[in-house]
């Protein structure tokens, strides 16, 4: 009587390991294989594009007589634009499918992630969807970014009234 209870434990057991073998061989072949060296190239190469893109704004605005201050300003609203224009037309997230961390350069990262969250909750209307979603992704940035700068300028407060910063 023992001796069945023991192969039909042995049974079990060797059933399970199959089974959990056959899962891993699964998870292997489904598993897409990243070569992060070509992410890290494509990321540099997008991201550099969207900073050259950047700077020849600036260069641009500036060579139509726009101060360099008024220049800068010039291309964070062209770059924001282009990136929720490329979002709405759903190019970005191709680009960004394509170049990964490069295109979470700030700046058009962040409007690409406002222009989607809103995109994606336009069926619920403009209360309940766009206006309760818009910042669904970018509201931690927004809130870890000004806790964030409040503590850096709270120290540097302390510092320089200690007189540790001139």
């Amino acid at each position: 009587m023992n001796n069945d209870i023991d192969k039909n434990l042995n049974n079990n057991v060797d059933k399970e390991i199959i089974e959990k073998e056959n899962y891993e061989k699964y998870v292997k072949q489904i598993t897409p294989v990243h070569n992060l060296a070509a992410n890290m190239a494509r990321a540099f190469l997008v991201g550099g594009i969207i900073c050259v893109l950047g700077q020849c704004i600036v260069e641009i605005a500036q060579k139509m007589g726009a101060k360099k201050e008024d220049a800068i300003l010039w291309c964070a609203l062209i770059l924001i634009f282009l990136s929720v224009l490329l979002t709405g037309l759903n190019v970005y997230g191709k680009l960004a499918k394509f170049g990964g961390a490069g295109t979470l350069v700030p700046i058009t990262g962040f409007a690409n992630s406002v222009a989607a969250s809103a995109i994606e909750y336009q069926k619920h209307g403009q209360v309940y969807g766009i206006g309760t979603m818009i910042f669904s992704i970018a509201g931690p940035v927004i809130l870890y970014g000004i806790l964030t700068s409040w503590a850096v300028g709270l120290i540097y407060w302390i510092l320089k009234l200690m007189g540790v910063l001139g």
